[in-house]
């Protein structure tokens, strides 16, 4: 065989079609390479940094209504603590897991009390180290007494808007702060409804 014929030989072989799957493969590979990119930064965002969260019930009117939206931010309680009025999303503690609630039925409540401070309820009012608390945001006032009790180190006294229909820290104890796992910032839905919370 001359050098032409194998010359000719290797045009041969590398003018073969391409089977579909490989015109496939180059058409679609930056596609792909895009979507795999997109999805891993949804995922780290979702992760560390903020996620939506949905309203399941009543417990947050009338800040919150039931189908709300909510976007939940993460980073802030890495450089600082939740304060008092923080309104926080966090996976349900183990006296709420014993009625039953799984770790994947994130709650959402409104911060009260902080660590190393006195909170008590009576005669529908809310109290701060003795001091009644103003509360504009909530529902009515609470027709039940508790405490007063002392927010132990790393733990907070959470709270409903909706007083008297919320199951909270006047319910089941106090929250400890592993379980927190961010704040809500934003209601995003429904659009007339969208803002700050």
């Amino acid at each position: 065989m001359t050098s032409e014929e194998k010359n000719l030989g290797t045009e041969v072989a590398e003018m073969q079609p391409e089977t579909w799957w490989q015109k496939a493969w180059k058409s679609q590979r930056e596609n792909l390479q895009i979507i795999i990119i997109a999805l891993g930064l949804a995922i780290a965002i979702r992760a560390l940094v903020a996620e939506p969260r949905f309203i399941p019930s009543d417990s947050m009117v009338p800040t919150l209504r039931v189908g709300d939206r909510v976007v939940v931010e993460k980073i802030s309680y890495y450089l600082e603590p939740p304060k008092t009025g923080d309104i926080v999303v966090f996976v349900p503690p183990e006296q709420l897991q014993e009625q039953g609630f799984t770790q994947d039925q994130a709650f959402i409540k409104r911060v009260i009390g902080l660590p190393g401070q006195k909170v008590a309820v009576k005669k529908g009012l809310v109290y701060l180290n003795d001091k009644p608390l103003v509360e504009k945001y909530i529902a009515e006032p609470p027709k039940y007494q508790w405490g007063p009790y002392v927010v132990p180190e790393n733990q907070y006294f959470v709270m409903g808007d909706n007083r008297n229909n919320s199951n909270d820290s006047s319910r089941w104890g106090f929250l400890p702060k592993k379980n927190i796992i961010g704040r809500a910032v934003l209601r995003f839905w429904p659009l007339e409804r969208i803002g700050q919370v």
